[in-house]
């Protein structure tokens, strides 16, 4: 092959690499995004928290059920096609939601979306595998973990600000237009796949016998619901503990997402060192960055800057943390796991949510850290027992510096 063939080759895969990334950023805007926007949301419906709750919560709950199963039957299918059609569904969605004449409503047209969450993010991931050769397909994957990260930590300020400054509809306009434009993207430049190299169903569904795998799915459950308690009423608890008004809150957000892309890098470059330890000490961190934010979380404006930094540092890292944690289990099945991960990420979403906005009920919103720490604190037991008994020695390959995650191959 010519150097010059090479160089095209490569230079198609950054571009494909480039729309999944964005695809990933439009659908974590999806799930999250209305975070942002929840005190509109409650004022325009007539909602209590707990009832809003249901925004983040439904969308989970389908995802955590329906997620793997789709992806063992419809994931088979070309991934350029699914791909597509994943991002052509979230940007359509996006746009029926600004429309939705009832709460009842906007839960209904958030379920196609729902639905085929895990079959795009367990089938981006390995598409970016399969685009680089192995010495750049993990630099490859950690782009593209940009895109899910700036999602979620940027995605809320930014449907705060367009809501705040623009008008209710305009987040959903930023959604659909994000999607749309990955779609367009996505089925220029990414190839179509080689179906019949697929594994056989035996072959993926065999991976549930692993209890290693079981007790990470456990830990990444906790991870988010720690995560969640807190982030997923991040423009409530500033608006009514520190008192700002949107423009104000959608502008700490984005301070805060800035420190979530500096976790995420941080958190990357640990758990390829530090496996064990990392995923460890992760919840002990964000437990101590929930002690700042409930320690100054009332101060001025100014004073709340650093608060959301080492928030959003803590906050982020934790998607990485836990994802890498769960597939380094099992290098079998990369689009299977992927979704399981998915799966137990929204059990935690669901469970951070509802259980956060129960904590709020009976403790205002200082309640949301309380909820935090309390799945911190199981998140640190579960990495624990990993050590223990058959789960021992489930993670990397030692105790110190040579404690590398398995690279999953496409």
């Amino acid at each position: 092959m010519s150097a010059t063939t090479t160089a095209s080759q490569n230079s198609r895969s950054g571009v494909a690499l480039f729309f999944i990334t964005v695809g990933l950023f439009g659908l974590y805007v999806i799930e999250f995004g209305l975070v942002g926007m929840l005190p509109a949301i409650i004022s325009r419906f007539d909602l209590t928290i707990m009832e809003a709750s249901w925004l983040m919560g439904s969308f989970a709950l389908i995802i955590a059920v329906c997620g793997p199963i789709m992806v063992l039957f419809i994931g088979r299918f070309d991934r350029r096609m699914l791909l597509t059609g994943s991002l052509a569904v979230f940007g359509l969605s996006s746009i029926a939601s600004m429309f939705a004449p009832s709460f009842g409503a906007l839960l209904a047209i958030r379920i196609p979306s729902a639905l085929l969450h895990a079959v795009f993010f367990s089938v981006a991931f390995t598409t970016v595998r399969a685009l680089f050769p192995p010495d750049k397909a993990a630099r490859a994957t950690a782009i593209a973990f940009v895109g899910t990260t700036m999602g979620m930590v940027l995605g809320v300020p930014l449907t705060t600000w367009f809501e705040a400054t623009v008008s209710y509809e305009a987040p959903f306009w930023f959604a659909a237009i994000a999607n749309l434009l990955a779609a367009v993207g996505v089925w220029l430049v990414v190839p179509r796949s080689d179906v019949s190299k697929r594994e056989g169903l035996g072959g993926t569904i065999s991976v549930l016998a692993s209890p290693r795998l079981w007790l990470a799915l456990v830990q990444a459950v906790c991870v988010f619901g720690a995560m969640i308690s807190v982030y997923g009423f991040a423009a409530e608890y500033l608006g009514r503990v520190a008192g700002l008004d949107g423009q104000h809150v959608s502008i700490l957000l984005v301070v805060f997402g800035l420190g979530g892309i500096v976790g995420n890098l941080v958190a990357g470059r640990f758990m390829d060192h530090w496996l064990f330890r990392t995923a460890l000490l992760y919840p002990v961190a964000l437990s101590a960055a929930y002690f700042v934010l409930l320690a100054f979380g009332s101060a001025s404006f100014t004073a709340l800057f650093p608060v959301c930094v080492i928030w959003g540092i803590g906050h982020a890292a934790g998607q990485v943390v836990s994802q890498v944690w769960t597939v380094s289990t099992t290098p079998d099945a990369p689009e299977f796991v992927t979704s399981l991960f998915a799966s137990a990420g929204n059990v935690g979403v669901l469970a951070g949510s509802t259980i956060g906005a129960a904590f709020i009920t009976a403790a205002g919103m200082h309640g949301a850290i309380y909820s935090g720490w309390t799945f911190a604190a199981l998140a640190i037991v579960l990495v624990l027992v990993s050590r223990l008994g058959p789960f021992r020695g489930s993670h990397g390959r030692g105790n110190g510096r040579n404690e590398r995650p398995q690279r999953v191959t496409a």
